[in-house]
């Protein structure tokens, strides 16, 4: 083993414990004769629930997922107070209903209405599992607590225990997204900094989330960094350790600045000191160190218990102090010089709506994400006239250049494998040479002085091609509130003289991955140009997989209603009550968004 790329242990370092899974099995009330008959029936498709997802889903900290069964199947109002009662002991924040016959609906029903709620109906012929689905649906809508409906779509025999493929994927794509909610209620979008360089999204709007998110925003100054390294406010041995580790792994490039501009070797290796300590008070600032309170800084100690960060450093500290590029590039990847370990979301620029995707991004997925600018749509005809060469496969429609000062995370390199192609992987799935080729085909070059004039170092790489990829952002829009975005694609890879033709003419610099949107004709999605002229602004979050749909159903229990997109309408799950607000999914998405407000409004 590499003792410097070991596996650290699954652990929640948030305040707050992991939400649950509570799976309510309801079921007929009437008592002699017809209760008895589906006891075993209705709580074993309970326990085949929760079976499944435990086995299927592990949090994005890499613990695993509990489901909280009720004690006894629920007949009635009674009953029902009686689960809502467990579950708020054991720390549900997800409900699913599980049902193979007839009940009394709005008697049956969870009526909590900040949880997000499924109900699962059996398709069998024995007893009518679906049409207590329709009549819960029903009560649920009339009462304007939106709940998803799963229904099979083959009929089942009463006795089989089997979760149907189609059935699996809904159960995943709602779990996955409730507790993606429930895991950002109560935590902290920490604010480094104000606003970078009037940049809208680092305009950080408390209403949006509180109100959405069921967050809280915490703010510091830039120059608590400063006095943390000025006062020896963080952990020495971690430092020295890290200094090692960064002097072994990080190779320096070379400085392409201007010969007038570039730093002397003193000044750049205190920029590396400067920006590893940085690095570590940032993740400080965040999450806390109990390190610190035996240092005698207790205040300091706790964090903000922020599950996501952001930095402003242009322009204010990056003209004086070297950038924020190896704090956020380091803190974004899987692994460090404590191992290989769960991400930490910082956006660059404090873009706190990229930082929101990225969010969501992650809790879906349980993988780093990647930060870039959404900087340049390439035709081919652009490429053929640059360089000489046609585009072809994945690219042969054009291409965008997503590229940023080096906060991109490490794991976009591709050089984590999946069934033996380029992937980024939840962090206890990397192997440690995976982490190791992520560092070595990263090369830090000394930060382009036009932009950064404090110095620092920006990481650049390449990402290999192939890879499925999901483009996403949250934008503000008065009138409206927030909308999401979502682009399905692939990364791609271009031949390296063509690749370095265009990447010089911007920053060489900075990583690099080259996104093909996956088009459909419809919309937005005609043609790459298109994609790139709708997206609505200059940031996007970039995740691995093609997550479009599990997105969709996030949002919609945010109630934030998706703007564009090119996922394919039969994968679309949102809950049953959107149907009643029109025939057009995209515009039931805005009425029931409009009708509902915020989840916690």
């Amino acid at each position: 083993m590499n003792k410097d790329f070991f596996k650290n242990e699954p652990v929640n370092r948030l305040k707050g414990s992991n939400p649950k899974i509570g799976i309510r099995p309801t079921i007929d009330g009437r008592r002699k004769g017809v209760r008895e008959s589906l006891e075993a029936q209705t709580m074993q498709m309970a326990l085949n629930a929760a079976k499944y997802l435990t086995e299927n889903l592990k949090h994005a900290d890499g613990t695993s997922v509990e489901c909280i069964i009720a004690d006894s199947c629920i007949g009635g109002v009674a009953e029902a107070a009686m689960a809502a009662e467990k579950f708020k002991l054991n720390g549900v924040a997800v409900s699913l209903t599980v049902t193979p016959c007839w009940c009394y609906g709005s008697e049956t029903i969870d009526m909590d209405p900040f949880m997000p709620k499924a109900i699962w109906g059996f398709n069998g012929t024995e007893r009518p599992g679906a049409v207590y689905l329709a009549a819960a649906l029903a009560g649920h809508t009339q009462k304007g607590l939106p709940a998803f409906g799963i229904y099979g779509h083959e009929v089942q025999d009463m006795g089989d225990n089997n979760i149907p493929s189609d059935i699996g994927e809904k159960l995943i794509r709602f779990a996955k997204a409730g507790l993606a909610i429930a895991t950002m209620k109560g935590k902290s979008y920490l604010s480094i900094g104000s606003v970078s360089m009037g940049i809208a999204g680092s305009i950080v709007d408390d209403h949006f989330f509180k109100n959405y998110l069921g967050m809280r925003n915490e703010y510091v100054d830039m120059t608590e960094i400063t006095r943390r390294i000025d006062e020896n406010i963080f952990d020495r041995k971690e430092y020295e350790k890290a200094l090692i580790w960064v002097k072994k792994y990080c190779k320096e490039g070379f400085d392409f600045n201007p010969l007038e501009l570039q730093q002397s070797r003193q000044k750049k290796d205190e920029n590396w000191e400067f920006v590893i300590k940085m690095t570590i008070i940032a993740r400080d600032l965040m999450v806390g160190n109990p390190v610190l309170d035996d240092l005698g800084f207790g205040e300091e100690a706790l964090g903000h218990n922020a599950i996501i960060s952001g930095f402003q450093g242009q322009r204010q500290w990056t003209d004086h102090f070297p950038n924020g590029d190896f704090l956020e590039a380091i803190l974004n990847s899987s692994f460090d010089w404590n191992g290989i370990r769960q991400p930490y979301l910082v956006a660059t620029e404090n873009d706190s709506l990229n930082a929101v995707v990225m969010l969501f991004g992650h809790l879906l997925t349980n993988t780093a994400q990647i930060f870039a600018d959404v900087r340049t749509y390439w035709s081919p005809e652009s490429v053929k006239r640059v360089t000489g060469y046609s585009l072809s496969g994945l690219a042969e429609n054009g291409i965008i250049h997503l590229i940023n000062s080096g906060s991109a995370t490490l794991d976009g390199t591709g050089q984590e494998m999946l069934d033996g192609k380029p992937a980024m992987k939840p962090y206890w799935e990397i192997e440690e040479s995976e982490a190791q080729k992520c560092l070595e085909v990263t090369t830090w070059y000394s930060a382009s002085a036009e932009y950064f004039r404090g110095g620092g170092y920006s990481s650049n790489y390449l990402s290999k091609g192939g890879m499925p990829m999901t483009m996403s952002r949250i934008n503000l829009v008065a009138g409206i509130g927030p909308v999401l975005q979502i682009a399905e694609g692939f990364s791609v890879e271009l031949p390296a003289e063509v690749h370095e033709v265009i990447d010089n003419r911007t920053d060489k610099t900075w990583p690099t991955t080259w996104f093909a949107p996956i088009l459909n004709g419809k919309g937005s999605f005609t043609d790459v140009y298109s994609v790139m002229a709708a997206w609505g602004a200059n940031h996007c979050s970039a995740s691995y997989g093609h997550i479009g749909a599990d997105l969709i159903t996030l949002a919609s229990m945010l109630r934030i209603p998706v703007c564009m997109h090119n996922v394919d309408e039969e994968k679309i799950f949102r809950p049953s009550s959107w149907s009643a607000f029109g025939s057009d999914k995209e515009a039931q998405d805005y009425r029931s968004c409009a009708n509902y407000g915020p989840l916690y409004k």
